[in-house]
């Protein structure tokens, strides 16, 4: 089986590619400069001349924030790049898995959120990879959305990745306390990633860790009782105190209702996860 990987220098992407190369006979990955989504005539090009059997888009445009005033970037990647890659595989017949966020609801619910709930995206961010999820399905339909959230991992750059190596120099920082959402370990997420990719079955996926989910806060604090780091380092904060440009959800938790149908096991609890990742990067 040969598979193509979009952002393959992004977290997830980079977990995908060395997980495939264990699974597939052939994996190739495309960096940004390798491959622009948002260009349709090489997306084109170069989907026919690899002919892959399966596309795994891990290329996005993730800034929330930057987003607000940069829609038309945000637009270019989640929303014209996703439907380029349906289009060009949708002519070769290559199974399409690509990744959306659980932000594209608004998070007034106090549960988890399912494929059975109508989402109602805030922000340009959210919005576009909504309109993303829309454009794929339109031009293919065998493509496969994976939501997912809160994703972190070895080599990442946002929060949650960074927060060990923070507190294990004494740094402090600020955890929000009344945002709540379900932690994804990079490496499960591409295992699953890769799940999907080989089994082509189309339709939308929520992809996270299990569990209650948590806040920022309780994420940091888990780390804190993990790494055995101090958790005076805590500067609790709510998300209005930050004054951040993107609107985000209170509540982003999220939860599948037919992967277990389907076959596909549960993921580990996030708690299970996330102490794998703190003995990685102590």
């Amino acid at each position: 089986m040969r598979i193509i990987v979009t952002g393959a220098n992004g977290l997830v992407g980079r977990a995908v590619v060395r997980q495939a190369r264990g699974r597939f006979d052939e994996v190739l990955p495309h960096t940004r400069s390798e491959l622009d989504i948002s260009d349709g005539p090489s997306v084109t090009a170069r989907i026919a001349e690899l002919l892959p059997d399966a596309v795994i888009n891990c290329a996005a445009y993730t800034n929330v924030d930057g987003a607000e005033a940069d829609a038309a970037g945000c637009n270019l990647a989640n929303i014209n790049g996703v439907e380029n890659l349906a289009v060009a595989c949708r002519s070769t017949g290559s199974a399409f898995v690509t990744i959306s966020t659980d932000y594209v609801f608004d998070g007034t619910s106090s549960g988890f959120y399912t494929q059975r709930d109508t989402p109602q995206p805030v922000g340009v961010y959210a919005r576009s990879k909504r309109e993303g999820e829309i454009r794929a399905f339109a031009a293919y339909p065998r493509s496969i959305i994976v939501r997912t959230g809160w994703i972190y991992g070895s080599g990442g750059s946002n929060f949650l990745s960074i927060l060990p190596g923070l507190l294990a120099v004494g740094t402090p920082v600020k955890a929000i306390s009344d945002c709540f959402g379900t932690p994804t370990y990079a490496s499960d997420l591409a295992a699953r990633l890769i799940d999907l990719a080989a089994a082509d079955l189309p339709g939308i996926y929520h992809v996270t860790n299990t569990g209650l989910g948590c806040s920022y806060l309780g994420f940091a604090e888990k780390i804190c009782e993990l790494g055995g780091f101090d958790a005076g380092l805590l500067q609790v904060v709510s998300n209005n105190d930050l004054g951040r440009p993107a609107s985000r959800p209170a509540n982003s938790r999220i939860a599948c209702v037919i992967s277990s149908r389907l076959g596909f096991p549960p993921l580990r609890d996030w708690e299970n996860a996330l102490a794998e990742f703190v003995r990685k990067v102590e």
